[in-house]
């Protein structure tokens, strides 16, 4: 793995980067393989990239596009990473609908629609049970208690190693969420975080030891290359 860590001087000048390293990796993984396979982020930190992200020129046809976790409500809800992606997004440029591959939250049944997903990723990456797909880029936030993705302190979810996508649970409400092998399969990992608010956690997860049930964001170590993209408020504790 190789670990690179950045401090900008604020959220604008993040952006700008995070900008700067997608599109570098999404057109390489076009040239290289035919096409590039990003998995996306929620939250508020990664808006003002997917707008910024609208404006560009790919050839959209060769990009597709999954979720690294998802709320477990429906599409049209304002909580959805999938609606948000899409509003401020995917819905601005010319990407064809089967390219675009939300995480299903219709089931009723989190665990049935995770096994969904899980079938979904194996047969788009032509996988067998048991293998784990490479993603081309995976965008992933971090909040202030050091959860990633739908990956939060003491949860079952941690310790799933054994299927692509599983059930994460944030104060009793179920979210999907890829499992810590699957994000670690990827050629590229890019955190991006900001705000003061996310100083303590950082600071456990650059320790050189520490508890990872505690900060689940120290368990992702990709095979690729692993980026942490912080601005000065964040990021103050290292710079």
């Amino acid at each position: 793995m190789q670990k690179f860590i950045e401090v900008l001087p604020d959220l604008q000048e993040l952006v700008n980067r995070s900008l700067l390293i997608v599109r570098e990796k999404i057109q390489a993984a076009i040239v290289e393989r035919g096409l590039c396979t990003l998995a996306l982020a929620g939250g508020s930190t990664p808006v003002p990239l997917y707008r910024a992200l609208s404006s560009e020129s790919f050839p959209w046809e060769k990009i597709h596009v999954f979720w690294g976790d998802e709320r477990y409500v429906p599409p049209d809800h304002p909580d959805s990473n999938q609606k948000m992606a899409r509003e401020v997004w995917l819905n601005q440029v010319k990407i064809p609908a089967s390219n675009i591959h939300p995480m299903p939250t219709a089931s009723v049944n989190p665990t049935v629609d995770a096994e969904k997903y899980s079938s979904e990723l194996s047969e788009f990456f032509q996988v067998s049970k048991g293998e784990f797909p490479v993603f081309d880029l995976i965008l992933l936030g971090m909040g202030d208690d050091g959860h990633t993705a739908s990956l939060f302190p003491h949860t079952d979810a941690l310790s799933v190693r054994d299927r692509l996508v599983t059930v994460g649970n944030k104060d009793g409400q179920p979210r999907l969420t890829f499992t810590v092998p699957l994000l670690n399969n990827s050629r590229c990992v890019i955190f991006m975080v900001a705000g003061e608010n996310k100083q303590s956690a950082l600071a456990q997860i650059f320790a050189p030891s520490g508890d990872e049930t505690s900060y689940p964001a120290r368990l992702i170590q990709p095979m690729g290359e692993l980026w942490w993209l912080l601005d000065q408020s964040a990021g103050v504790i290292i710079s």
